[in-house]
Parts: C-alpha cells; sequence; structure tokens
C-alpha cells in the first residue's frame, strides 16, 4: 500500500513518536525528587532535565545496538517492514496507557515487548535472540531495581552516619544545593540509557530497508532521537512526578540525593555493558530503599504493590499489542 520510502518515514516518525512520550512519561525519573523536595521549581527542573537527557544521548550507543541486534535477529526478519512500526505502536499504547494513569512502568520494556512481539509474529519465536535477551533484558529486570534499593539504602545509611551530629536544618541546607548536582547527572544517565533504545530501533529499520549494511547508528539517528527525548522532557509528565515524589515516601532533600545518586549510578554502569534497564523501575526502588534505610513503616507498600504489577505486565502487555499490531498491519497490506 505504501512505497518503501514512505513506509520507512512513517517508521522513523513513529520512533520519534515514542521518544518523545519516553521523554514525557521519564522525566519524573530525573525530576521527580528535586521537585517534591522543593529545591528547583518544575520549569528549571524541566528545563534542567531537557538539556541534560539531550547530551547524555550522544554520548554512548552502547544501548542502541543491544537493541538493534540483541532482542531480534536481523538476518531472520529482513525485508518485513511493518516489523519496528509494529513494535513501536505496541511501546506507544502502552506507555500512552500508563501516563494516563499516572503509573511509572518502564518505557524500556515497552518498547523491547513490541519489539518482541512483532518479531514473534512476523518470523515466530526463532527470531528472538535468546540468550541476549536473557542477559540483557531478563536478568537487568530484576537486578536493576535491586541494586537500585540496596545502593540507595547503603547511601542513605552512610550519609546518616556521616551527619550524625550534625542539625537536620544544616544537613538540609547542605543537601538541597548537593541534589541539583544529583538530579543533573539522573537525567545525564537517564538520556545515555533511553535516548539509545530509540536509536537501536529506527537502525534496525534502516537495515531492514537496505539503507545501510550493518548495525551503526547514523549521525543523524542520535541528532533526532536526542532532539525528540528533550522535546518531551519539556513537556514533562506530572501525574508521574507527583506519584514518584509523594506518594512512595515523604522525601527531604538528602533523601531525594541520596536516591538520585544511587539510581544514576546503576543507570551509567548498565549504559556501558549495552543493558536497556529501566530508568523508571531504578530509581523508583533507590526511593524505596533509602525510604526504608529510615523507618519501614515511613515507606506507603501499598504504592509499591501496585506498581509491582505494572511492571510485571509492562513486556507481556506490549508484546501481545505489537503482535496484534503487527497482524493487523499485515492483514491490511501494508508489508507488500
Amino acid at each position: 500500500m505504501f512505497d518503501v520510502p514512505l513506509l520507512l518515514i512513517l517508521i522513523v516518525l513513529a520512533a520519534l513518536a515514542f521518544d518523545f512520550t519516553n521523554g514525557a512519561h521519564d522525566c519524573a525519573n530525573a525530576i521527580a525528587t528535586v521537585v517534591s523536595t522543593k529545591v528547583l521549581t518544575p520549569r528549571t527542573a524541566v528545563a534542567m532535565a531537557a538539556v541534560l537527557n539531550l547530551l547524555g544521548a550522544l554520548l554512548g550507543t552502547e544501548v542502541a545496538l543491544t537493541l538493534g541486534s540483541g532482542i531480534v535477529r536481523p538476518e531472520l526478519v529482513m525485508g518485513s517492514h511493518i516489523l519496528v512500526l509494529a513494535a513501536l505502536v505496541g511501546a506507544i499504547v502502552w506507555n500512552s496507557l500508563t501516563w494516563y494513569f499516572g503509573i511509572p512502568s518502564s518505557s524500556s520494556h515497552a518498547l523491547i515487548g513490541g519489539l518482541m512481539g512483532a518479531a514473534c509474529a512476523d518470523a515466530g519465536y526463532g527470531a528472538l535472540n535468546g540468550m541476549s535477551i536473557i542477559k540483557k533484558v531478563i536478568l537487568p529486570l530484576f537486578l536493576s531495581p535491586l541494586t537500585g534499593f540496596a545502593v540507595g539504602g547503603l547511601l542513605m545509611i552512610i550519609i546518616s552516619i556521616a551527619f550524625f551530629r550534625v542539625s537536620r536544618r544544616i544537613v538540609n541546607n547542605f543537601f538541597r544545593k548537593a541534589q541539583v548536582f544529583s538530579a543533573g547527572i539522573m537525567a545525564l544517565s537517564h538520556g545515555l540509557n533511553d535516548a539509545q533504545k530509540t536509536m537501536g530501533v529506527i537502525t534496525l529499520a534502516l537495515l531492514i530497508f537496505g539503507k545501510i549494511d550493518t548495525v551503526q547508528v547514523p549521525l543523524w539517528v542520535k541528532l533526532a532521537c536526542a532532539t525528540f527525548m528533550a522535546l518531551g522532557t519539556a513537556v514533562g509528565g506530572w501525574k508521574i512526578v507527583k506519584t514518584m515524589g509523594h506518594k512512595i515516601f515523604t522525601l527531604e532533600p538528602v533523601h531525594g540525593f541520596a536516591a538520585e545518586t544511587a539510581a544514576s549510578l546503576v543507570i551509567t554502569g548498565a549504559s556501558l555493558i549495552g543493558a536497556p534497564v529501566s530508568t523508571t523501575h531504578t530509581i523508583t526502588a533507590a526511593i524505596f530503599g533509602v525510604g526504608s534505610s529510615q523507618r519501614v513503616s515511613a515507606v506507603r507498600w501499598g504504592v509499591a504493590k501496585n506498581l509491582l504489577v505494572a511492571w510485571v505486565l509492562t513486556i507481556p502487555c506490549s508484546m501481545t499489542i505489537g503482535a496484534g499490531s503487527y497482524l493487523f498491519m499485515h492483514w491490511l497490506g501494508l508489508d507488500g
């Protein structure tokens, strides 16, 4: 129905739309704590996060290469021109639903799930790169929030010991300034990991259409994805900011600093090894870890239960939507 160039353009536009929703959905990862503690105004926090997301997106391609060839076997889906488009539909629909209800689910896993579902609908389960999915998706799915929880709690304990004899007012004044730095590092690490995921799926689409010979991210793809991520961040996702900043644990600047620092360390480490982890899972778990280190009863564990359900459902739901989208597009004849 569409000629190849037009369909490819549509895929790139859909990918950039996803990147925009990712920035809007996940901006809370970087700014929820710094806004809820009133260290920065929402306008200032969003502007800072947008700029640093843009910069972070240009710093590496390891995660993009994982999305481009580590989830789906490119050689088995060559010529499947609607595969990436169907995957993006799955991710965008799930992102939109969770954004509407203010649930901090994972845009990363929504994209991965959509890609897996579309690939299975096209070529069966054999199209999936099973070992890579286990090592770089399934294991990080569990390890990144657990590590975020542990590092957040440990860092908060260390801070509590170090500032044991210092008055609460002095501690909060110090960490009000320090939290600006930690929020900036969190925004940078978010761009480093999340924007690369969209780079990866656009690169996969270019490979499928024969526009590139190997899974290497072109410069224009890096620039476009970084820009749309920053624009989405500038719009913001205030429902999710409210959930993460107020409903989990009553945060003070010292808590925000500990959570942001812990999460950014985990996310940056994952980015360096090419693991597309969930920034949402990691920062949320870090907040829980920080709260638990102070007093277990201070954390609203009922919120944790609702978030956990969303996390568990993200990949299978986006897989289902991605597969359904592929079959519908195939029925319409969009794949030629």
